[in-house]
């Protein structure tokens, strides 16, 4: 029986085999590149990339020269699933190879920092007695798929090769106007998690979400322009483009709703407007500070319970043609948060969710479901990735109108389940 080679010499072959190659190679040789190098260091067979469609509901895999795609593995129902939804390094058996060697199956999530990508599924050979693959190698993959995401997200930016995969059906023009400012869906670091949806995924166009996590303070902000569809995608966009240039130009939060209200009203000549929470937070003293552009109030999340709606007196949208100085009662409305406590800004077309001949969700099925979510000790990212499938279900899967939201987390220690663990 062949024996491995020693595993720190077969690391550093796998690591810098795949970003030697990566240099040249196109975006679609990705998973070709990745699945060579993995069974050139380290014997890896039946090596799969996949990854998350738009939708948050299947695992779609990256395509390689010569090998048959498979079908797509549902978030629900699956082991690739479960690795992706839970960030876990999970093991099954794989039965033995040609040489006779037992094997085990790995999936491994795909993470671009917190961002959750899709997963890294290939087959290892185990050395004599072993029963498990030993730790020290599943941290190997694990880092290996870390660097496979980091690729994979600077590939994508040459090429069309990612967007392809994880779309199931044609995305709209208003669509690609949103999706193509939109930050990444989730960021964490030491005491703060960020993590944003937006559907329907492919038709949407009147909503939109953004955050800067800078040194002094956390941004945040959600919009909801009039309409729907290309013209409503349009408006948000320049208002969020205003917002940016805004918030980078040092403006402060009055300062920024006067800039982003005057371009949107100058441009649009008041017809058309554009809600939004405006926020800005402190993580060193858990100080927030917001205002409403006539926007549903933000709700916050305290001993995992929705203890109150962040009300502020609401300032008119932005664009909207003012009979009086619209800054002659701006309010900026403050709240100091307790370590642990979540805060999310949404949209009305969350709240507004509905079967026909049934209730709204509303904002009381809102808050209970961010509290059942919450005692269950979910992830923001994937608290959000289940609202999202429970919103789907109530509208048969046909929204009314965008649902989009961002859930901001302080020190509640959930930026630790945003990292991969190892269940085998």
């Amino acid at each position: 029986m062949p024996h491995r080679r020693d595993l720190a010499v077969a690391s550093a072959d796998l690591f810098t085999g795949l970003l030697r190659r990566t240099h040249l190679s196109r975006p679609d040789q990705l998973a070709d590149v990745v699945a060579e190098e993995a069974a050139a260091a380290l014997d890896a067979e039946d090596v799969v990339v996949s990854l998350v469609n738009h939708e948050h509901t299947a695992l779609v895999q990256v395509p390689r020269r010569g090998v048959p795609v498979r079908e797509d593995q549902p978030v629900d129902g699956s082991m690739a699933g479960r690795s992706f939804a839970s960030t876990r390094v999970l093991s099954a058996d794989a039965g033995p190879d040609r040489h006779g060697r037992p094997r085990r199956r790995l999936w491994v999530p795909l993470l671009d920092g917190t961002e959750r990508l899709g997963v890294l599924e290939l087959t290892v050979p185990l050395g004599a007695g072993e029963q498990e693959v030993p730790a020290d190698e599943v941290a190997v993959w694990e880092r290996y798929a870390h660097l496979v995401a980091m690729v994979t997200i600077s590939k994508s930016a040459y090429s069309d090769v990612v967007e392809q995969v994880r779309r199931s059906k044609a995305m709209t023009v208003g669509s690609e106007l949103i999706h193509a400012v939109l930050p990444p869906s989730t960021y964490a670091t030491e005491g703060l998690v960020l993590s944003g949806m937006l559907e329907p995924a492919y038709d949407h166009g009147g909503d939109a979400y953004d955050y800067a996590v800078n040194a002094d303070a956390v941004h945040v902000a959600i919009f909801d322009g009039m309409g729907h569809g290309l013209a409503a995608a349009g408006l948000t966009t320049f208002a969020l483009g205003t917002y940016r240039a805004a918030r980078r130009s040092g403006a402060d939060l009055r300062g920024t709703y006067a800039l982003v209200n005057e371009a949107v009203l100058q441009q649009f000549g008041g017809d058309r407007h554009v809600t939004a929470v405006l926020a800005r937070f402190e993580p060193d003293s858990g100080r927030l500070t917001w205002i409403s552009a006539g926007h549903p109030p933000p709700l916050l999340l305290r001993d995992s319970q929705v203890v109150k709606a962040l009300r502020a007196k609401p300032a008119f949208p932005l664009g909207w043609p003012f009979p009086v100085d619209p800054q002659a009662d701006l309010v900026v409305a403050e709240e100091v948060l307790q370590p642990g406590d979540a805060v999310l800004l949404y949209t009305d077309g969350l709240t507004e969710a509905r079967r026909p001949h049934e209730d709204m969700l509303g904002v009381d099925g809102l808050a209970a479901f961010l509290t059942q979510e919450a005692a269950a000790g979910q992830s923001a990212p994937e608290t959000l990735r289940r609202l999202r499938r429970a919103v789907l279900q109530r509208q048969g899967g046909q929204l009314r109108d965008d649902a989009t939201a961002l859930l901001v987390e302080w020190r509640r220690g959930s930026e630790q389940d945003a990292v991969p663990q190892t269940v085998l």
